[in-house]
């Protein structure tokens, strides 16, 4: 967030000059640059035919090996509505906007794949390849696609199961470009061609007024100082921080917008992605940490000896448990409103199925648009609550205690 920091530097807001430390410029940078390879390898991706295993145990092995589930399920059953939900919450390594149950397609595009095996292995996935368990031949070994992730293989596509269906091959290490990953660098551009142009306007005349996005966008970086980072940090202390906490908030709050859309992404969905940012806070409030915050961890001032022995393990687990809250409160509150929301949306599928009554499927049309527009709400809410707890974290960690 490099432009909010100079907007912010700008003397219409601060007539301070702002001085931010290099090694948080660095670190900030550094850890926001490795995100979508950090959370994309070597992830567990749940399938939604992995959902219907137990539905489908007749199934023979050939039809099996495919990721196609929609041949394989009864779009009028329950079992179609959790794999209609589970299809948009997972990652793939094939961006499909859409598909067609009775030709067995999928409509989209191919991402690059991308492995670590005895040197690098790039190709491009295809249709054939993710959904239709297709191998893939690249630098002498061949590669096969199976429930979410990719093994290797001979010509003829052994994956070698065991009872339970399970491959026994050797999996390469994975680090491909998946949809989670494009969604990231969606927004990431989408951020730098937003506050670039309201960096632009501020350069042209101090005094203009942003023009376009900039008009959204201003009042929520002053909002992010003003509300957050000022009174939770100190006026002292807080500008150096501002990068970090504009850069989650804005990526937080685009990413969940960016989830309601028919892109069908789901990246704060995504457990990976969430660990990634929590330990960003995590680190952020551990290397600011002062010589108080230290000592009130492991020899906390003020109580008897004995009590300080008790509270030293429970203060060291409180430094883990702060950055888990923050994980898990984002990844549950985004999933469950997108399975929420796209439940409803398969739930009137099956009501075309089963119920001639043009009503039903009108009823459950009302309730996902009001629950998405619900969700627009959580989804500024979740970036809130991230980036004030975040915020409120640094701050106990660079407070300055009396000691009198």
């Amino acid at each position: 967030m490099y432009f909010c920091t100079k907007f912010l530097k700008h003397k219409k807001f601060n007539p301070g000059m702002v001085t931010i430390k290099k090694s948080l410029h660095l670190l900030t940078a550094a850890l926001f640059a490795l995100m979508p390879l950090v959370s994309n390898a070597e992830t567990p991706v749940v399938s939604a035919h992995d959902s219907l295993h137990a539905a489908t145990t007749e199934t023979s092995h050939e039809t099996h090996d495919s990721h196609d589930t929609h041949a394989e399920v009864d779009p009028s059953s329950r079992e179609f509505v959790q794999a209609y939900t589970e299809h948009h919450l997972m990652d793939d390594h094939y961006y499909s906007f859409f598909g067609n149950a009775e030709e067995h397609r999928h409509y989209g595009f191919g991402l690059p794949v991308i492995l670590v095996d005895n040197g690098l292995k790039v190709f491009m996935s295809t249709e054939d390849f993710v959904y239709k368990g297709t191998v893939v031949e690249n630098g002498g070994q061949h590669y096969k696609y199976y429930h979410g992730k990719i093994y290797k293989t001979d010509a003829s596509g052994d994956l070698k199961l065991d009872s339970h269906d399970h491959p026994t091959v050797e999996k390469p290490f994975d680090i491909s470009i998946t949809k989670n990953v494009v969604g990231l660098l969606l927004a990431t551009v989408l951020l730098f061609l937003g506050f670039t142009a309201l960096a632009k306007t501020y350069k042209v005349s101090p005094n203009n007024l942003p023009k376009g996005v900039g008009r959204v966008l201003e009042p929520l970086v002053i909002y992010v100082r003003d509300e957050m980072a000022r009174p939770n940090i100190g006026e002292k202390k807080y500008k150096k921080y501002m990068p970090y906490l504009l850069s989650v908030f804005f990526l937080i709050f685009l990413l969940n917008l960016l989830g309601l859309t028919p892109l069908g992404l789901n990246v704060t969905g995504n457990i990976s992605v969430t660990v990634c940012l929590a330990l960003f806070t995590f680190l952020y409030v551990n290397l600011s940490g002062n010589a108080d915050y230290w000592k009130h961890i492991f020899w906390m001032p003020g109580v008897p000896w004995p009590m300080k022995i008790v509270l030293a393990p429970i203060e060291v687990l409180g430094m883990f448990t702060k950055p888990f809250s923050l994980l898990i409160r984002l990844f549950a509150n985004i999933t469950a409103g997108h399975s929420v929301v796209m439940g409803l949306i398969a739930v009137a599928f099956v009501m075309k199925q089963t119920l001639t009554t043009p009503g039903a499927v009108g009823v459950s049309f009302l309730l996902t648009l009001f629950l998405t527009v619900l969700e627009i709400l959580v989804a500024f809410l979740q970036a809130f609550i991230f980036t004030m707890l975040s915020s409120l974290f640094i701050g106990s960690a660079v407070e300055e205690h009396d000691h009198h």
